[in-house]
This record gives C-alpha cells, structure tokens and sequence, in this order.
C-alpha cells in the first residue's frame, strides 16, 4: 500500500506548491544574510571570519544528514525491497553531494585567517573529503550501471559503508587531537555560542533546509517519472 500511495502524493504536488517554497526559501535567506553579515556580532578572536560559520556549520549538518537518510533507506531497501525508497535516495544525493563541497570549500576559507593554511590532512577534513568520495561513488553507480537492479545494489553498499564514516566525522575531534575545533552545537546539551549567533545560524540553516527540499521535489518527480516510463516501455516490449 505504501508502494503505491507515497510516490503518486509526490506526483500530485504542484509546480504552485514548489514555487511558494522558492519565494520562502528566498526570504528566509535574505533574512538569514541581513542578521549573519550586519546584526550578528563580530567574533572576539576571530573577526568577521566567524561568519563564514553561517554557511559553512549549516551545510555540514545537512551533508551529514543526507548521507544518514541514504544509508538508512539503503538498509530498508535491501531488505524490504521497496523501489521508491532507492529512488527518495538517489533524488538526495545530489544535494547531499553539493552541502558536502560547501562544507569543505567553506572551511578551507575559514581556516585560512583561522589556522593560517587553505587545507590540511585533519581529521574532521579527511573524514569530510571521505564523505564527498562516497557521495561520489554513489552518484557515479546510478549514471554508469545502467541495470535498475545492479545500480540499486550496487549504490546501497556504497551507501551502507559510508555509513560508519558518519561516526568518524562526529566524533574527530573528540578522539583526535585536531586543528578543527569541537562541536558547539550538540543534540545532549545546551549551544556554546551566543544567541546571537545562534538565531542566525538558524535562520540559514532553515533556509538551506528549504532549499533542500525544493531540489529533493523536483528531481524526486523526474526520478519517479522516469521510473514509471521505463516500467512501461519494458512492459510494452
């Protein structure tokens, strides 16, 4: 039942509903780079480089996130055999891949005032630029598999060994000594940074979260779509 119902509510979302999320997404992040570039304070260490933290923590949490959702629904897929779950993944993946360069791009800039170098072999950088080769990976199974079932397969498994890099780019800085510093922001305890901070780095991350639904929906469509077609034409052959 699931099988049927949840792809054709996707199909039945209108190209109204996805523009009123634009029109959101445009606002919330004007409003996220008005507070981050004027009204957010300067850092008493850093200067104005800590702004960079408003887009750079943001798309790290969502690149970490997407690849959560692409190993999990890779394990129920495998499992339960449900197509469209692959299907919700492999529509994320992109984005995932894109929050990924941000973060890393991002923080190259940042650690150059910070650290005094574009990049090193951190930790917390290594096990970034990990997760962008397994994003890769996955990407490059479904353009240059061309059986539904052998790319299925196939980027599932990348997908599930990424999965024990998460826990590596979690807790880097926890068990190594590292340039990167440790997190300010945790799920058991309370936000390190000021207020201040906190309400843009909010407001940027809601943006960014939009944005990332608007991506998912639209290429979500096309990937269903093209499902169904292909479905067809082997049907009618």
């Amino acid at each position: 039942m699931l099988k049927k119902i949840f792809p054709n509510k996707i199909l039945l979302i209108s190209p109204n509903f996805i523009n009123k999320l634009i029109i959101l997404m445009i606002a919330v992040f004007f409003l996220g780079l008005i507070y981050s570039l004027f009204i957010s304070p300067p850092d008493y260490i850093q200067g104005d480089s800590v702004r960079i933290m408003y887009v750079h923590v943001p798309s790290s949490f969502l690149a970490l996130g997407c690849f959560a959702f692409l190993g999990i629904a890779s394990i129920i897929n495998i499992i339960f055999k449900i197509k469209f779950v692959s299907l919700m993944a492999k529509s994320l993946a992109p984005v995932g891949m894109l929050f990924t360069i941000i973060s890393i791009v991002t923080g190259s800039l940042w650690g150059k005032p910070t650290w005094g170098i574009w990049w090193v072999w951190d930790a917390r950088l290594t096990s970034m630029f990990v997760l962008l080769c397994f994003y890769l990976a996955y990407i490059l199974s479904w353009k240059y598999i061309s059986d539904f079932r052998r790319a299925n397969t196939t980027s599932s498994i990348i997908s599930i060994i990424g999965l024990f890099n998460l826990p590596i780019i979690k807790f880097s800085v926890d068990w190594w000594n590292t340039l990167h510093q440790t997190s300010s922001i945790t799920l058991t305890s309370a936000p390190k940074i000021h207020i201040t901070m906190l309400i843009p780095l909010m407001i940027m991350l809601l943006g960014m979260l939009i944005y990332l639904s608007v991506i998912f929906l639209i290429k979500y469509k096309t990937e269903i779509m093209k499902f169904k077609l292909e479905k067809n034409k082997n049907k009618s052959s």
